[in-house]
């Protein structure tokens, strides 16, 4: 009887050790940053709207590691030291599709920009306190000439996280307002009783594609209210 109980710790021991082995694996040591760029400037997105696909052939389990991209355009990942696929999913962002992949070796910290090709770019905008309104002056280029713009919109908020999913006002211009995109759009909001408190804003401004989900949006800004 005693052998057999010894016998049955052993089994046990024997069983326990592989899985103490698979628990025991070091945590991904190295990352991987970026950020999506248009003629080499990063392009502004909804936070955490778009996200990038990585690829690792060579394991057992071939399984896609999501990237999702912060409102700046930026994104990082930590990852195993080894070679990638990044790809830019298919109908994810405000550009034109493009699903080629784009080849990564990662070791240590490593750094690659994903380039793209959106329909619509903010290219300048100001905004400023005028009067009990805070108004955004911008200036609209568009890249796809086969685009159609739906809408341009100005978004205020009370934290840095501001897009058409975070904000506490916006106001929009439609229709005919869009007809002469060299011309100047302008837009304005009076702020809330609890913003005006608060002594600040901050402002963003996006453009929408017809027919393309996510908006390409300008850098967030901070204005003062007071």
């Amino acid at each position: 009887m005693k052998n057999k109980f010894l016998f049955g710790i052993s089994l046990g021991l024997v069983a326990f050790l592989p899985a103490c082995k698979k628990d025991n694996y070091k945590p991904p040591s190295s990352t991987l940053t970026g950020q999506v760029v248009y003629q080499g400037q990063p392009l502004g997105v909804r936070s955490n709207g778009v996200q990038l696909e990585l690829w690792q052939s060579g394991f057992q389990l071939f399984s896609k590691i999501p990237v999702y991209v912060s409102q700046d355009g930026k994104f990082s990942a930590s990852l195993f030291d080894g070679d990638y696929k990044l790809t830019r999913l298919k109908g994810n962002g405000p550009w034109v599709d493009n699903t080629d992949t784009i080849s990564v070796h990662v070791s240590g910290t490593t750094t690659v920009d994903v380039p793209v090709q959106p329909y619509f770019v903010i290219k300048t905008q100001t905004f400023q306190k005028s009067g009990s309104a805070v108004t955004a002056t911008v200036k609209v280029d568009k890249v796809v000439s086969s685009a159609t713009i739906e809408r341009v919109s100005f978004y205020i908020g009370g934290t840095t996280l501001v897009d058409a999913n975070f904000k506490d006002g916006f106001d929009d211009k439609t229709g005919t307002a869009l007809a002469d995109l060299s011309q100047n759009i302008n837009l304005s909001i009076t702020p809330s009783a609890a913003l005006v408190a608060k002594g600040y804003v901050y402002c963003r401004v996006g453009v929408k594609t017809s027919g393309v989900a996510e908006m390409a949006y300008s850098p967030v800004q901070k204005i003062a209210l007071q």
